[in-house]
């Protein structure tokens, strides 16, 4: 994938992130896993399904964990995966560790504001997972959260 092919995946799952019917104490996020060959494979935004379900979440269910195609696709998430976790038992960093996916990218990391320490993106690396942050769309993906942000 090239920066702008990125940069165009990034903007879709930041419009994805505006269907999330806002909450307090939950961001808004879009996620989208794409293919090696540039195609879509799934889709996912937070609360899309029920009040707990995370953006990473939703689009990872959407695919079979075995499904061949992930081992080169990029999971694209507007906010950095969470690396803790009250309302389920795996954080969507655990998720990804699972999945066969080796590339996430991501518009900006998550603040201190309900999370004091989020270690996502460090824990991803850590794994060999390579994270790229698209920090030029951060501020389009925290405008869609500034119900939650001062």
């Amino acid at each position: 994938m090239t920066h702008a092919d990125d940069v165009t995946w990034m903007e879709r799952a930041i419009e994805l992130s505006r269907k999330c019917p806002p909450a307090e104490g939950a961001f808004s996020v879009g996620a989208i896993i794409v293919g090696a060959d540039g195609g879509e494979l799934a889709r996912g935004y937070s609360r899309e399904t029920d009040a707990h379900v995370h953006a990473e979440e939703s689009a990872l269910a959407k695919l079979p964990t075995d499904d061949p195609r992930l081992a080169g696709a990029t999971l694209y998430s507007t906010l950095e995966p969470c690396s803790e976790r009250r309302s389920r038992p795996l954080t969507c960093t655990q998720l990804i560790l699972r999945s066969p996916i080796r590339r996430v990218v991501i518009a900006w990391r998550e603040p201190s504001l309900l999370v004091a320490d989020c270690v996502g993106v460090e824990t991803l690396q850590s794994a060999g997972i390579t994270v790229a942050e698209l920090s030029e769309l951060a501020s389009s993906a925290r405008n869609v959260n500034s119900h939650l942000l001062p």
